[in-house]
């Protein structure tokens, strides 16, 4: 059997090419090809019209919307989040095999995607699961601004100093770009590094409102959805103002494309008519009825974290802490995440513990489980050996998807170990005052950090509170048969033979 499947996760970086890996593993060891084509960050080399024509079932195992998927419209179809590939790749493979077995191509002359009578209607996503992957499709499209503009900005400060953005009406950086620009300043450098980070910053919010309404309802919800985004800019609004512009944008198109309208209008409303009224509508709703209440409560919300101090902090830290290290680049990891980077634009000093916290306990899953590796070998497989050494590093930079195989294999030990790990490592974060102006990079940008001893040690902290944890489960919660159990069932074995 031919398989062709695509992958696809909001970051684009490490589960979209786990997944990739664990099918094309367990399809070779079924005995079928497979072709993947990894819509990740980096791009993808599209499937080939041989490939999509010879294939006999196609598997979607995304968290995000996959691109272009009227291609495979001829094909029986397994739909899946990326991390079920990733845990079980082979179960995939044999759902695969069902519904090509099952599959009963579309009458000549009908559409490719048509129902043969008779037969049951595939169930589709659910709602939930729609809106998540819209929502993860704005969220894939926003980190790389996040992170280009955030590792400038934290640059332009290195450069510069906390100086240079200083709450003003002209602010430093500003004044030297305008001044115009001197290479042999130093500063200067600081000032167009801060400068350029804060011209990507700018768009986050635009592009996330713009991809979530494309995710929706394709192309023509794109201007709706950027210009809504760029008025919660305007107002105030933040990022919470570009997730209702960006669903009230795809929301308002679907429902355009679903107006009767004279043949004669028919080829203009995608490009002229569906644009401009729902950019029209969308526009008057930010402005008038949704900006304002939403830029009030993100401005509480603000006010609120600039205040937090002792308990309330420790607090914030382990809640920050056990969210990060949940789902390691899932939905709830994700948004423990957003909502620190949302604050590093504020400058404030609450803000900037808080992106600390966050980053701390993020690097804690994999480094844990790297170090338990090495601790107690013989509790893990060679493959997870493996992947430990690998680890090291995907911790050191934050990417806490290193540790997905392991919470995959055994997440009732793994995943509340690593948890308990963030939450100590958060709070310990907020408790030592750490602060960070970056909102990636990991150790290689601890000479940009407030109290970079404090960050370590908070790091060192949970990881090792989770290797422990981890390793006693694993050691003490195995489910291994009892010697005495097993000697009986030998001597049973041995007299059923003997007596046989």
């Amino acid at each position: 059997m031919k398989i062709v499947a695509v992958t696809a996760c909001p970051a684009g970086i490490a589960h979209t090419y786990m997944a990739a890996e664990a099918l094309e593993a367990a399809a070779e060891e079924a005995g079928h090809e497979i072709v993947v084509e990894t819509q990740g960050s980096a791009g993808s080399t599209p499937l080939t019209a041989e490939q999509l024509a010879e294939a006999d079932v196609a598997i979607f195992a995304a968290d995000v919307e996959v691109r272009d998927k009227d291609r495979f419209g001829h094909l029986p179809q397994v739909s899946v989040g990326v991390k079920k590939a990733i845990s079980g790749g082979d179960l995939l493979v044999a759902q695969a095999e069902e519904a090509a077995k099952n599959h009963v191509p579309a009458p000549a002359g009908a559409p490719a995607s048509a129902t043969p009578a008779g037969a049951k209607a595939p169930a589709g996503p659910g709602a939930a699961s729609k809106v998540r992957a819209w929502l993860m499709t704005g969220v894939s499209h926003v980190i790389p601004f996040v992170a280009a503009g955030g590792l400038l900005i934290a640059l332009g400060f290195a450069l510069g100093g906390y100086q240079i953005n200083l709450p003003d009406d002209s602010p430093l950086y500003e004044q030297i770009l305008d001044g115009g620009f001197s290479a042999g300043s130093i500063t200067a450098w600081g000032a167009l590094a801060f400068g350029i980070g804060s011209a990507a910053f700018n768009f986050l919010v635009p592009v996330l409102a713009g991809y979530i309404a494309y995710a929706m309802a394709d192309r023509p919800a794109l201007v709706p959805g950027f210009v809504g985004g760029a008025i919660a800019v305007t107002t105030g609004a933040g990022f919470l103002g570009g997730l209702v512009a960006g669903f009230a944008a795809g929301g308002l198109v679907m429902w355009i494309k679903t107006w009767r309208v004279p043949r004669a209008l028919a080829g203009i409303m995608p490009v002229l008519v569906i644009p401009l009224i729902s950019t029209a509508v969308v526009g008057l709703l930010m402005y008038v009825v949704v900006g304002r209440p939403i830029a009030l409560i993100t401005e509480g919300l603000t006010n609120w974290l600039n205040g937090l101090s002792g308990t309330n902090a420790v607090l914030l830290g382990v809640l920050l802490g056990l969210m990060m290290c949940f789902d390691m680049g899932g939905p709830v990891n994700k948004a423990s995440y957003t909502f620190a980077v949302a604050g590093l634009s504020t400058g404030s000093a609450g803000a900037l513990t808080i992106m600390a916290a966050v980053m701390a306990a993020g690097m804690v899953p994999p480094l844990a489980m790297a170090l338990a590796t090495v601790v107690r070998r013989s509790l893990f497989s060679e493959v997870e050996r493996e992947n430990g050494r690998a680890a090291w590093l995907l911790g050191a930079s934050f990417i806490s998807e290193g540790a997905i195989p392991f919470a995959a294999a055994d997440p009732f030990r793994v995943i509340p170990s690593i948890m308990v790990g963030g939450a100590v490592t958060g709070a310990l974060s907020m408790t030592l005052g750490a602060t960070l102006r970056a909102p990636h990079g990991g150790i290689f940008v601890v000479p940009l950090m407030g109290n970079p001893l404090g960050f370590l040690v908070a790091v060192v902290a949970g990881t090792l509170v989770a290797t422990a944890l981890v390793v006693a489960l694993k050691t003490f919660a195995r489910r291994r048969p009892a010697p005495e159990a097993a000697a009986t069932t030998e001597t049973v074995t041995e007299r059923e033979s003997v007596t046989a």
